[in-house]
Order: structure tokens, then C-alpha cells, then sequence
């Protein structure tokens, strides 16, 4: 949901709200410029770095509720008089919005649509489940796969599409660029199965493989065997998770699982190469 859908859900709630922009920042600050907070008369919504710093941008803006002004800028030295050390600066911009308002929000979330980070979740065992509830908050469009469609829990978080698919394989069909695949299936055989549709996938940037040293093993010969290019298979990550986290415990590999996705998330964005094989693999 964008930030605009957002204050459109707001206004329908609460026929007021704002919205509070960080449009500038120097020096040390808990978030970059662009975050965005909104706020009504009864709570908020995202941050905008937490701490005294927001919690006196949430009372200012409640405040603009009941006034007459509809923006202001204010600017913020994170010291002393906030109780923070960090050091920097922040200006924000904080927005009312009332009903009169709604055209121009639908306009502006017309122009600024959400465009998601794809993650195929092959697998609703205890890791794929614990693996999902961790992603569903961040900024990815999860499609959750698996062959028995008893294995889903019967509520879904939002940005989660859940698909009983007799051929999973098939699901990758046509996947968009910088899409990540991760595999935790019930089966060993279909896990290879996945795997190899992933890997010839081009849309597919990361294939994540949960398993051990000796799985990753005797699958890269076997997919070597069905015809993979040995240079695609630097795409392939096994074991799974970010380094130090060495539990077995579902909860705990999905914890090392989400925080890689991150990473890979943020080098795809930034156009950065990762080495999957050193910089995000979990344990040797």
C-alpha cells in the first residue's frame, strides 16, 4: 500500500489527516529524506525515525488537525533539546489533508504506484510460514507456492498471494527482472525441480535453496548434469541466511533468510553485485 492509498484509507476513517515528510537531512539521522509518517487524530502510521524527534512531529501535526494551517516546514537539530545524540538535522514537511483533498491524493497515487521487489516463497512448511510472516511488512510482493493447498494458514497477510499449484515449476513462467526465488518445499525432488526452473529463469536474479553443504553439492551436479551453465549457478544460494545465525530452530533460519533477502534487495536497487557465495551465505 502506498503512503497516498494510505492517507485515502485515513480520510475515509477520520475525514482528516497529515501527512509529515522528512524533505531533508544533514549529518547523522535516523532516517534518510523521503520517509513519511501519517498521522490522525487517533494514531499514526510508518515512522519517520522514532524516538522524541517523531513523537513531537505526531503532536504538531494533530495539532495542525485542529487549526487552520494546512503545511508547515520546521526544521530540527537532533541534540540536546530533543534528548538525542545524533548530531544532525532534519527538516520536515508536514501536510493536512481533509475531504476536499481526496481528487488530489488519487491523482498523486495514480502517478506513484508501489512497484514491489517479487519474492517466490516455494514451500508453507514451518520455515516458508515463519519466512512469509517476516517479509509480509517490507517492501515485496510475496507469491507463496505450494502443492497442498492445506498447508496455507487460513488468513494471509496483505502483499501475499498464496498459489496451490499442481506444477509450481511453472509459476516462475515469465518472472519480472530482479525477482528472487527461495525454496523450502517438503520434497527434495521438488525442491530440484524448482530450482532448476529458477536458475533458467532470467527474470530470476537470486535462487535461495534451503538445505546444507552436501545438498548444495549434489544438486549443482545435477543441475550441471541437466544442461545450467556453471556461471548461472553463482545465482544459486545454499545453505540459506545471513552469516552468525547457526540455529536450527525454523523461526531462527527464517530470521538469517529475511535479513539476506534484504540484502539482496538493497544491492539489486542499488545496482550493486553481492557475492552470494562469501557475503550473505549462513553457514558452511
Amino acid at each position: 500500500m502506498t503512503i497516498w492509498v494510505r492517507i485515502l484509507d485515513a480520510l475515509d476513517r477520520h475525514q482528516t489527516c497529515a501527512l509529515v515528510t522528512v524533505v531533508a537531512t544533514r549529518g547523522s539521522a535516523p532516517r534518510d529524506a523521503g520517509a513519511q509518517l501519517v498521522v490522525t487524530p487517533e494514531g499514526y502510521h510508518g515512522t519517520i525515525g522514532g524516538g522524541a524527534l517523531e513523537w513531537r512531529a505526531i503532536a504538531a501535526a494533530q495539532a495542525m488537525l485542529n487549526g487552520c494551517a494546512s503545511s508547515k516546514r520546521s526544521s530540527h537539530a537532533l541534540g540536546p533539546e530533543l534528548g538525542q545524540c545524533c548530531g544532525g538535522h532534519v527538516e520536515l514537511l508536514t501536510e493536512v489533508f481533509d475531504k476536499s483533498s481526496v481528487d488530489r491524493i488519487k491523482a498523486r497515487a495514480a502517478d506513484h504506484r508501489e512497484e514491489l521487489r517479487k519474492v517466490f516463497l516455494f514451500g508453507a512448511g514451518h520455515v516458508g510460514r515463519s519466512l512469509v510472516l517476516a517479509l509480509a511488512p517490507l517492501p515485496f510482493e510475496i507469491v507463496w507456492v505450494d502443492p497442498r493447498p492445506s498447508a496455507f494458514p487460513t488468513v494471509m497477510p496483505s502483499k501475499v498471494t498464496a498459489v496451490a499449484a499442481d506444477n509450481p515449476p511453472s509459476v516462475l513462467l515469465g518472472a519480472s527482472a530482479g525477482s528472487l526465488a527461495f525454496v523450502m518445499t517438503h520434497s527434495h525432488a521438488l525442491d530440484l525441480a524448482i530450482a532448476d526452473a529458477a536458475l533458467r529463469e532470467q527474470g530470476i536474479a537470486h535462487v535461495g535453496l534451503i538445505g546444507s553443504v552436501t545438498k548444495r553439492a549434489r544438486f549443482e551436479r545435477r543441475l550441471q548434469a541437466a544442461g545450467i551453465p556453471e556461471e548461472r549457478m553463482s545465482a544459486l544460494i545454499c545453505p540459506i541466511g545471513v552469516p552468525g545465525i547457526r540455529s536450527k530452530e525454523p523461526q531462527m533460519i527464517a530470521l538469517a533468510a529475511a535479513a539476506q533477502i534484504g540484502i539482496l534487495h538493497e544491492a539489486l536497487t542499488e545496482g550493486r553485485a553481492t557475492d552470494t557465495a562469501s557475503e550473505t551465505r549462513r553457514r558452511a
